[in-house]
Formats: C-alpha cells, structure tokens, sequence
C-alpha cells in the first residue's frame, strides 16, 4: 500500500470505498451481538480466554500448524516439531499481544519487533528486527513477490507514520490495512504471518470495536481457509480499489465469523455446556 499522495488520510479514503461501509456495518452488528448477550456481562474473563486459545489455534493453522482444538487445549510441550513450534508462537503471541497496547499507540515498529522476539523464541540473531539485505524468508505458504530489504524497510516505516498520524478510518479498515501490509512486506525473516495476525488483533483491541479481545478473527480467517485468505491478499497488493475493498470485507468476515465463535461460546456457558 502507498502512504504517499494528496490525501492526509489515505486508510479514510480506502473507508470509502464502495462496499467497505458495508463490511464495517456487518462486523459492527457482529461484535455488538456477543458483547451483548448475557453472559459476557459475568463471565467475560473466559470468554477472553477462550477467544485467546481459538485465535491462537486458527492463526497456527494458517501457518500450517492446523491441530484440532482440543489437541492445543490439552497439550502442555510446544516443542516437538515444527508444528507444535508454531502453535507455541501462537499461543505466546496472542498472550504477548494484550500488553502491548499502549506501546503500539506510541511506537508500532517498536511492538513489532517484540511480536517478532516473542513469536521467533530460540532462533538467532534475525529474532526481534527487519530483515537484512540478503536474508532468506521462512514464509512458505505465501508466494507473493516479496520487496528487498530496503523497500520492505522504507514501507514499514511509512506503515509506522500511519498509526501514529491517526485516521478517522473504522477500525476495521486500519486492522486489514496493517495485516495486509505486514503479509505484503514480510519484514521478518520468519513468523511474519503469524505477527501480522496478532497486529491485526491489536488494532482492532485497542480501537475499542473489540476491547475485551473476544471475536478471534484469526478463528475466523482459518475457518474461510487458506485458498480464500491467500486470494484476498493478492487483491490487496494489487492496490486495485476493487482488491482492496475485497481484502477489508475478507478481513471483516474473519471478524464476524470470530465473533459468532464467542457467541456460541456464551450460548454453551448459559446451557452449562462449557
């Protein structure tokens, strides 16, 4: 995504777009059912928590980590193989991402960083920054083009300047538009889907659509499966007004469908049934 042009607020202007109003209409009815159903009103804590542990298996699965969630609720050892790896990096940075809130209101790159340390525990010195110049891309399940070093930099930075400028754009918007961009740039030399879907998750927590973190939209984009993700982010880094309105309104089912999770959730706990 271009930060530059004539408009101070361009992810306002990608608010715009025809359809998006729409998508943000649908996550907003979305959220406002879950955060009004009864039992979020004495037992949101669990329902956090079990929002955390679905998010956490869904984005593992779109990183090819795709375990049952019963199989991640009962496992203790995160280290056996690259799988359990993965749900182990996902599990650490959905915890990570509620503490960092108020840091990505001040220093986003400084929060991504972090994500990346968290989520890349045990590997060398690549853990924690950008990428180099000449540094390989551990991102297998996305093929797209990737930008050198010094575009993904320049990028990153322009993303930066974006958040912290503010922008009169739903939340939803500036959530897409920085998973989007993150997956687009894969500044990491690793785990670079993983931190983009806990960035997501940030903003959309600390936007306030979503403040007890209880609509996993990672639940919700593993559910619409890899091929649909994969096929709305090409539409995002085509930049096309028509890519882009595709890739908000995937990003704002993923939502929805996260919400419905927790819905159900509540409606199991009001049964007794969990």
């Amino acid at each position: 995504m271009s930060t530059t042009g004539a408009t101070a607020d361009p992810l306002a202007a990608l608010g715009a777009l025809p359809g998006v109003a729409e998508s943000v209409e649908s996550v907003r009815k979305a959220v406002d059912r879950v955060y009004g159903h009864r039992v979020m009103r004495r037992r949101s804590n669990e329902i956090t928590s079990e929002a955390a542990l679905r998010g956490a298996r869904g984005s593992a699965a779109l990183s090819g980590a795709d375990w049952a969630l019963e199989e991640v609720r009962r496992r203790s050892d995160f280290s056996g193989d690259d799988e359990a790896r993965a749900i182990g990096a996902a599990l650490r940075l959905t915890a990570e991402a509620g503490q960092l809130l108020s840091i990505w209101r001040q220093s986003p790159l400084r929060v991504l960083a972090r994500l990346h340390l968290v989520s890349a525990a045990g590997r060398a010195d690549e853990i924690g920054r950008p990428r180099r110049a000449g540094e390989q891309v551990d991102e297998p399940l996305v093929e797209l083009p990737l930008p050198n070093a010094e575009e993904a930099h320049g990028r990153l930075d322009g993303l930066a300047e974006l958040i912290l400028a503010g922008s009169s754009a739903p939340a939803l918007v500036t959530a897409a538009v920085v998973h989007g961009e993150l997956l687009a740039l894969r500044p990491f030399a690793s785990h670079n889907g993983l931190v983009a879907r806990a960035a997501e998750r940030i903003v959309l927590v600390g936007s306030g659509l979503d403040p007890k973190s209880v609509c996993p939209a990672e639940a919700g984009h593993a559910e619409l499966g890899r091929a649909a993700y994969l096929a709305a982010l090409d539409g995002y880094v085509s930049g096309t007004p028509e890519g882009m309105t595709a890739w908000i309104a995937h990003c704002g089912k993923a939502v929805a469908l996260g919400a419905r999770e927790s819905t159900a959730v509540c409606e199991a706990l009001q049964r007794g049934a969990a």
